[in-house]
């Protein structure tokens, strides 16, 4: 995957490439939380793109059991996943609201209980209004948050459609007056034994480790930072991207 220099933090149309079937199951809002280790340096719409590596069946399977798992703790039983998981193609966009640690996420009482466990890394960017693009475009992806081209931008505007999510979420501000308070540190800690409650099903436990077991082929030891590369649920700082 190539990189382009991104350290003045100047993002007009953010784009984020992820691998499949992360990138699909966040423009679709089945993804409520986009896992980081580092901190989201947006808020704001973020432009979602498909790395080219074809997913393999087993790691389909893996998340989807993941999220009809979480999804079953809120009363959604019948989670309707993407058709195809299509790769090297602009997908999307979502809304990113903010950004919190994990643990303010498993702990954090006013949200669902499915969208508390989403958090398998540090930094949990906290996502809303997914919209796909009815024809997705074919591009080429880039390393860590870039801006999207203009060209691509000006024919994505065009065909974005709002995705009906089955269970939307809206993330409720630490400060109502300020759009931007949802950062990590800014939420209250709480108890978290109804985390240890949900999780004490075999089913919910295995479909956890699956999750983290999928993520971590994309995953890296050594943490680099935003500037040099980006790691994350579905995300490979080595791997190429046309």
């Amino acid at each position: 995957m190539a990189s382009r220099s991104r350290g003045d933090g100047n993002y007009r149309n953010p784009c984020l490439t992820m691998h499949q079937p992360w990138a699909s199951l966040l423009v679709y809002g089945i993804k409520r939380i986009e896992g980081r280790s580092w901190p989201s340096p947006i808020t704001g719409r973020l432009w979602i793109h498909a790395a080219g590596k074809v997913p393999d069946p087993e790691t389909i399977k893996a998340m989807e059991d993941f999220y009809r798992q979480l999804y079953a703790l809120d009363g959604v039983t019948d989670l309707k996943f993407p058709e195809h998981y299509p790769v090297s193609r602009l997908l999307g966009c979502v809304e990113v609201v903010g950004c919190v640690t994990s643990e303010e996420l498993a702990s954090w009482e006013d949200i669902p209980q499915g969208v508390r466990l989403e958090g398998l890394t540090p930094f949990c960017w906290l996502c809303e209004q997914p919209q796909k693009l009815l024809i997705p475009f074919e591009m080429r992806g880039y390393q860590g948050v870039y801006n999207l081209e203009k060209r691509i931008l000006e024919g994505a505007l065009r065909g974005l459609s709002p995705v009906e999510a089955q269970l939307p979420i809206k993330f409720p501000l630490p400060d109502p007056r300020n759009r931007l308070s949802l950062k990590p540190g800014s939420l209250k800690k709480t108890s978290n034994t109804s985390q240890s409650n949900q999780t004490s099903s075999p089913s919910l436990t295995a479909a956890i480790e699956g999750a983290r077991t999928a993520a971590t082929q994309f995953s890296k030891k050594t943490y680099v930072g935003p500037t040099p590369g980006f790691q994350g649920q579905g995300s490979n700082i080595n791997d190429r991207t046309r």
